[in-house]
């Protein structure tokens, strides 16, 4: 033990972060091997080199920014519509497909003790998040007569609760040896005064590294062997949240085949041109999400010759990518970017403190940086309520009770009288 405590004070003076052992003389032998363990197993200087490179803004000229080009579903007729999603049925019938679903959050913005996807949605009866997902499943079943593998990803801070969750369910039903749990990875969060952080007096605060983390993790955790196993050859991608998203999409699926696309990707029209979601496009000749702020006033609102705009499609959080591409992507390390946010710490009196105000940087990947590592991308918008009711906050517009109302618009649940 003393050697290691050595080795962990050398670490932290190195990185003038010696107030992580402010109270290690008050633990017990179990929490200071604990928190010893910890300091010794932390890269504090890619942390630190992420803070110093987040400071940095990313510079694109308008000479390096291209659009990209995408279906409307709504445009599309029945013709097409059909031809195209005959191709896709084709694939799932086959057992082609698989459903992977991003589930490392908790519910802490909902007031809501647990991981995210056991929130329950107001419906009657009452369903989970992750029952609403399984329920896309089922019907895939129902419809194709296949059940399709899926992999939920989770995080260390709800992967057993998540796993008993289904149990106690009794996996919805659905063959549970087609479930495959596995976790992300976590970084260390940073106040703003350049500190780690202690969620307990034993324990450095850190937080899942983002959706882009999952490449990796399916190739650490097996996920990829078993794909291949499976003879699976497309994925695909969804958060836990967006309880009207159309997970397995068989004209995505047609569409991205047909064109002979590795990936693909949903997006939304973006309404106000003013806002700060990122938009689709090419960054240097390859595909990219890139913020607004780096288009010009008449970039914005360009068209092309069928009057559609140019850098108006918006991401939604539902991707189709190959096995190819999977395997392709996990070898690379996908850039990182900061998110300023608010959590709780131990204060310098030991004690758990809440803030009132975003307090500490958090260092994430998301999967469409993986675009840019691909020539092209099949994109096709969709209709907001159609495919489009996440639950983030209750004080947004991403709320419970506007999910619910979409939820049982599309599943017909409710009269909505003569009209």
């Amino acid at each position: 033990m003393l050697d290691n405590y050595d080795n962990a004070k050398q670490i932290l003076v190195k990185y003038h972060q010696e107030q992580l052992l402010a109270f290690y003389d008050e633990l017990d032998d179990k929490e200071k091997k604990a928190l010893i363990n910890q300091i010794c197993s932390t890269n504090f200087r890619q942390i630190f080199d992420l803070y110093e490179a987040s400071k940095h803004d990313e510079i694109i000229t308008q000479n390096e920014i291209a659009p990209l080009s995408y279906n409307i579903k709504a445009k599309l007729s029945n013709e097409e519509i059909n031809f195209y999603e005959n191709i896709g049925k084709e694939s799932i019938k086959k057992s082609k497909c698989a459903a992977l679903t991003l589930a490392g959050g908790q519910g802490t913005r909902l007031g809501y003790k647990g991981p995210k996807g056991t929130f329950e949605l107001d419906i009657v009866p009452k369903k989970s998040l992750f029952e609403i997902s399984c329920d896309n499943l089922i019907s895939i079943y129902n419809r194709y007569g296949v059940y399709l593998p899926w992999y939920i990803m989770t995080s260390t801070y709800n992967d057993q609760a998540t796993k008993d969750f289904f149990k106690q369910k009794n996996y919805f039903d659905y063959p549970k040896e087609n479930i495959f749990f596995f976790t992300q990875k976590q970084l260390p969060l940073i106040d703003i005064t350049g500190n780690l952080i202690l969620e307990e007096t034993y324990k450095i605060k850190e937080a899942s590294n983002g959706n882009g983390d999952v490449f990796e993790s399916m190739l650490y955790h097996g996920v990829i062997e078993d794909l291949e196993k499976r003879n699976i050859e497309w994925v695909f991608f969804a958060g836990i949240d967006n309880v009207i998203l159309d997970i397995v999409d068989p004209l995505l699926l047609g569409l991205t085949i047909y064109n002979k696309k590795q990936i693909a990707s949903k997006t939304l029209f973006k309404k106000n041109v003013d806002d700060s979601d990122w938009v689709f496009a090419r960054k240097n000749g390859k595909p990219a999400i890139i913020n607004c702020s780096h288009l010009t006033d008449e970039m914005k609102i360009s068209k092309n010759t069928d009057g559609n705009y140019l850098y108006r499609e918006i991401n939604m959080l539902a991707h189709l990518f190959s096995l190819s591409a999977i395997k392709k992507v996990c070898h690379y390390k996908l850039p990182y970017h900061r998110a300023f946010k608010k959590n709780t710490f131990v204060n310098e009196e030991g004690m758990k403190q809440v803030p009132e105000k975003p307090n500490t940087f958090k260092f994430e990947t998301f999967i469409f940086d993986a675009f840019s590592l691909f020539d092209d991308i099949e994109l096709l918008r969709v209709e907001e309520d159609d495919e489009f009711a996440p639950i983030k906050d209750f004080n947004g517009i991403h709320n419970p009770e506007r999910a619910k109302e979409l939820y049982e618009k599309k599943f017909h649940l409710i009269s909505h009288g003569d009209e």
